[in-house]
């Protein structure tokens, strides 16, 4: 078959690369870089992970995915714990998170810089249409974009998706990318890790770059906690710089920083996951996948992109 994978975050490149060869798979990015949420962000010198922090490993795929990518030195075991070390592997990409993205489409096909424009109906399969005009023949589709972005691009199809699963909520965060001129007070290993789920605190994780092997200069990464950036999302982002930066005080100088960069994360993160790891229409050839299918974690987003190979190759 011909299969189109619209989204090159994780989900999409797992399910990508897990029906490359036997299949002709094309990947369709809206961005110009491939990874979505394993982002990594280079500001003058200094590189920031600006999504997920590292990932951990609960099952046998991603574990061998993940020693591949030890032996290749494509991945590293960042730490033990924040704080007090409880032992559980926390690993990161080598040259930060998208690392681990590059790594896995090297040798797809995945067309950076493609944003899908509608999804048209074929009696047996589906037409994809480009922002540009262009358009993509292919028997069956894998959409890994968060699922009101799918929804939105179905609406002109004949495929109804649940009601329940068309209105699935997701959490906000968003990001502080802070240059400093002298190295942060983030204890070792280079992060702190508080409350998500916080109903008042300001920030989430804090993350040293520097420490954490990746910038060569010091670069600090502040995740606000969910609610704190639903409240305050729409702030213009000086205002929002000012706020995270005076929470932050207990871990940089504020005369130490060079420059803050505001980043929003809209579909940070599932509030209420899919039980399944992907939704499958067989009459259409249709597949849905992404974190929300199998859990907010990176883990989640690579079972449901096996999930969503396995899908496929039953149609």
């Amino acid at each position: 078959m011909r299969v189109a994978v619209v989204g090159a975050g994780l989900a999409g490149l797992t399910a990508a690369s897990r029906l490359d060869p036997d299949h002709e798979v094309v990947v369709l990015e809206r961005n110009e870089s491939v990874g979505g949420r394993l982002g990594t962000t280079r500001i003058g010198d200094a590189t920031f992970d600006a999504g997920a922090q590292f990932f951990t490993v609960r099952n046998d795929a991603l574990r061998e995915q993940t020693q591949d990518w030890l032996d290749r030195g494509i991945a590293f075991e960042w730490c033990r714990g924040f704080g007090d070390a409880d032992g559980y592997p926390r690993y990161a990409g080598t040259d930060g998170m998208s690392t681990l993205a590059t790594d896995l489409a090297a040798d797809l096909d995945v067309r950076t810089d493609s944003m899908v424009f509608t999804l048209d109906r074929l009696e047996e399969g589906w037409t994809v249409v480009l922002d540009d005009a262009s358009r993509i023949d292919v028997d069956a589709l894998v959409l890994t974009s968060p699922v009101a972005q799918s929804w939105a691009l179905l609406a002109q199809s004949d495929v109804a998706l649940p009601d329940d699963l068309a209105r699935r909520e997701y959490h906000r965060i968003i990001a502080g990318l802070v240059t400093l001129d002298r190295p942060s007070h983030v204890p070792d290993p280079g992060g702190v890790q508080l409350d998500p789920a916080h109903p008042t605190a300001p920030l989430g994780f804090v993350a040293d770059n520097h420490r954490k092997g990746i910038s060569t200069v010091p670069a600090v990464t502040l995740h606000a906690t969910w609610a704190w950036s639903t409240e305050h999302w729409d702030l213009p982002d000086d205002e929002i710089a000012e706020r995270l930066l005076d929470a932050a005080s207990d871990w940089s100088d504020p005369a130490a920083v060079v420059d803050t960069t505001i980043r929003r994360w809209r579909f940070a993160a599932p509030s209420d996951p899919w039980p399944d790891a992907c939704w499958v229409d067989d009459e259409h050839r249709l597949v849905l996948a992404g974190d929300l299918f199998a859990g907010p974690k990176v883990e989640g987003a690579f079972d449901s992109g096996i999930a969503a190979a396995h899908a496929v190759r039953s149609l």
